[in-house]
């Protein structure tokens, strides 16, 4: 039996980590969803950055890919949010956006970020900072 294989209930013993992408745009989600299925991970893709609390409890996630620049609530927010609250802060959260000035790679973590991807993002740039965490 290979190590990473999905057993009866969808699980997997090596790979199969559960990634939530949140991003506005369609293409950025359809994008990091093909490379993290390349590498044996299970992406989901939200576009509404109000739903990640419901989308979280629905998918229960290993790690959350989070982009900044969002209409109705940034990624901040999001972060903040998510950090504050005793039932989300334990997930890990990346940012993965086109902000890539220090100061907001500062903001970022002071919002409780625990990673940073710049786009555009090369494959393995992405990869390594999802197997930090998933």
């Amino acid at each position: 039996m290979h190590l990473s294989s999905v057993d009866n209930y969808g699980e997997s013993t090596a790979v199969h980590k559960k990634v939530l992408i949140v991003d506005d745009s369609p293409a950025e989600v359809r994008l990091m969803q093909g490379l993290l299925e390349k590498e044996g991970y299970w992406p989901v893709g939200l576009s509404d950055p109000r739903r990640v609390e419901e989308a979280i409890v629905s998918e229960r996630p290993s790690v959350i890919l989070l982009d900044i620049v969002m209409p109705d609530r940034n990624g901040f927010q999001v972060c903040r949010d998510l950090k504050g609250s005793a039932e989300f802060s334990s997930i890990p959260v990346i940012m993965v956006t086109s902000k890539d000035s220090m100061s907001d790679k500062f903001w970022g973590q002071q919002q409780g970020a625990d990673g940073y991807v710049t786009k555009p993002f090369t494959r393995e740039e992405l990869l390594r900072a999802v197997r930090r965490f998933a």
